[in-house]
């Protein structure tokens, strides 16, 4: 593959140095962690990853390859979650150099290379998770290069550093764009949004107006939608002021209203709730929730460090909908009298098992029951 050297090195001093593979350069990022055997081609290109260093857990990573960019009859990318790896640096036990798969084109260096991304292999990616598990995530660098790296200079740098919690990190920025042909109009409010879910929206039979996230509520109304859907996106879901200022707008007027991962946080905050950041978060395949109107579990696909303190719901018309199994943590939201749903983990899962797909079921009887019209 390569002969680069790379290191990582975490904010509590502790580093590893390794191979390094993708692009020789040096980043800084809160490093995570992610327990997925499967699905990296739609994890590392998932908006939500914006900013971060990314862990995978399962020790191969790459023995499927990557494919060409194309595009469905969306115009969304197929078996990509957006165009562009959205991660900021990768660390694996081991990088795969000889994939095997009919529709690979690339192998995981090749991708990480023409995009720009550094990781690093060779190191044990089991010490640096429960190091990870066992302190809390934590900001980091990652360098690749040709030559030797001095882990002093480096950690001096990320010292200095800005904190992920600390600042907004923006999604990118879209213009309104139509999708679909037939159907009732949904908006959907774009914080850095899973291709995926668009693609599971449209495929249920309504039309999307993907609006950015700091849309005004009176440009919104001009699109007379039946619904709106907040997507995922990266970061503190506080950063996002003007979103949460819409979400409020929205429900009060009633609109039918879905909020997925971020999307849940926001709609929390816009009742006046609070949100925290968890020690390690949840991102994965294989996370139990309990649907607490079932008094049933679902396997679900995760990717998020914040949640909803459930204290601060006390007072509020908004219910807890959904609970971890493994920590209960709060993992869905519902108030019916404003029309109002949303969930913490994945319903699309890409990648990941489509247990919750009845979640945009449910959304869609929502919108055909409430005959919204601004």
């Amino acid at each position: 593959m390569t002969d680069l050297k790379a290191l990582l090195i975490l904010e509590d001093g502790s580093f590893w140095k390794g191979r390094g593979f993708g692009f020789p350069r040096k980043v800084f990022g809160e490093v995570v962690f992610n327990t997925g055997m499967v699905g990296y081609p739609e994890a590392f290109t998932d908006p939500s990853y914006l900013n971060q260093i990314l862990v995978m857990t399962y020790p191969l990573i790459g023995n499927y390859g990557v494919p060409e960019l194309t595009y469905d009859e969306y115009g969304l990318p197929i078996g990509f979650e957006s165009e562009k790896i959205q991660i900021s640096g990768l660390v694996v036990q081991e990088a795969c150099e000889i994939p095997s798969h009919p529709s690979s084109k690339y192998s995981i260096h090749e991708w990480l290379f023409r995009q720009g991304i550094p990781a690093i292999q060779d190191v044990d990616t089991r010490e640096i998770t429960k190091r990870l598990r066992n302190k809390g995530v934590m900001m980091g660098a990652l360098v690749v290069s040709e030559d030797e790296i001095n882990e002093d200079e480096i950690y001096a740098e990320l010292k200095k550093a800005e904190k992920y919690d600390a600042k907004f990190i923006a999604p990118p920025k879209i213009e309104p764009k139509f999708y679909g042909e037939k159907g009732p109009l949904v908006a959907f409010i774009d914080c850095g949004a899973k291709a995926s879910i668009i693609r599971n929206v449209l495929n249920r039979g309504f039309r999307i107006i993907r609006l950015p996230y700091d849309t005004d509520f009176d440009e919104l109304l001009s699109y007379n939608p039946k619904g709106v859907i907040v997507s995922n996106g990266p970061g503190n879901p506080k950063k996002f002021t003007k979103t949460i200022e819409l979400i409020k707008n929205i429900i009060d007027s009633r609109i039918p209203t879905l909020g997925i991962c971020l999307g849940n946080q926001l709609i929390a905050l816009s009742y006046g709730a609070n949100t925290f950041k968890m020690k390690y978060g949840h991102r994965g395949q294989n996370k139990p929730c309990v649907n607490l109107q079932e008094n049933r579990v679902y396997i679900t696909s995760q990717n998020h460090g914040y949640a909803v303190d459930p204290d601060s719901l006390k007072d509020k018309t908004l219910k807890i909908w959904w609970i971890n199994a493994d920590d209960s943590t709060i993992e869905g939201l519902i108030d019916l009298e404003r029309n109002v749903i949303s969930v913490q983990f994945h319903p699309e899962a890409n990648p990941g098992p489509y247990d919750t797909l009845f979640v945009f079921e449910i959304f869609k009887k929502i919108v055909e029951k409430v005959d919204y019209h601004a």
